[in-house]
């Protein structure tokens, strides 16, 4: 009875702690079935896919650049072998470039984010990270049509973009960031400001649509 009581407990906990970490797709389910059947190659790479996203949580909450480096490349191995078994996994593909893009690799990272999108056209966390690695590049045109394209099918994930994108923004007008373009970025954070301006009045437009439709 006691230890069915602390399992209850403990479950109900993990149900309330709050998600510490949330970029693009989360863990997929493998299935139990018979002994072996984890064995499958798509299975495999299901749990290093899975196994992946753990490293790369940690890797995005690293208190050292060494550390997050080093945990980067672990995730990347992850995801490299997930697709080798299973080529057709999208959501490991996007993972390839995340990996790739925060080690600095960026054409890798396009390359990647291209095949997860052919594999899966219109995915929006691929086209999310695919602007912010454009962003890097300073291919800004790129970057922003990006966001257009998110705008009119995924606004959460556009929203996503858009704060990426001024984060962006801050770091390049930072001391140690300084950017040499500063008229591109001057003019991209023109753009950037339109936009969050016309995304908040179509979010109110929205919401009154909403509202009077009760009425």
């Amino acid at each position: 009875m006691r230890r069915s009581l602390q399992l209850a407990l403990a479950t109900l906990l993990v149900a309330a702690a709050p998600a510490a970490w949330s970029v693009g797709d989360g863990p997929v389910p493998v299935p139990n079935g018979p002994p072996g059947a984890q064995q499958t190659p798509a299975n495999q790479a299901k749990l290093l896919y899975n196994d992946g996203i753990e490293v790369l949580r940690r890797a995005d909450s690293a208190h050292t650049s060494d550390e997050a480096r080093s945990l980067y490349s672990i995730a990347l191995g992850k995801f490299e072998r997930a697709v080798r078994l299973d080529p057709e996994m999208h959501e490991a593909w996007n993972y390839v470039g995340y990996a790739h893009r925060k080690l600095g690799d960026y054409d890798d990272a396009l390359e990647a984010y291209e095949r997860a999108l052919a594999l899966r056209p219109g995915y929006p966390e691929a086209i999310e990270y695919r602007a912010e690695a454009y962003l890097a590049l300073k291919r800004f045109a790129d970057a922003e049509q990006s966001y257009l394209d998110l705008f009119a099918t995924n606004r959460a994930v556009a929203g996503k973009l858009l704060e990426a994108m001024k984060s962006w923004i801050a770091a390049q007008r930072s001391g140690s960031a300084a950017s040499s373009d500063a008229n591109a970025v001057n003019a991209l954070d023109k753009w950037v400001q339109e936009r969050s301006q016309i995304a908040s009045q179509t979010a109110s437009l929205t919401r009154e649509g909403t509202a009077a439709s009760w009425q």
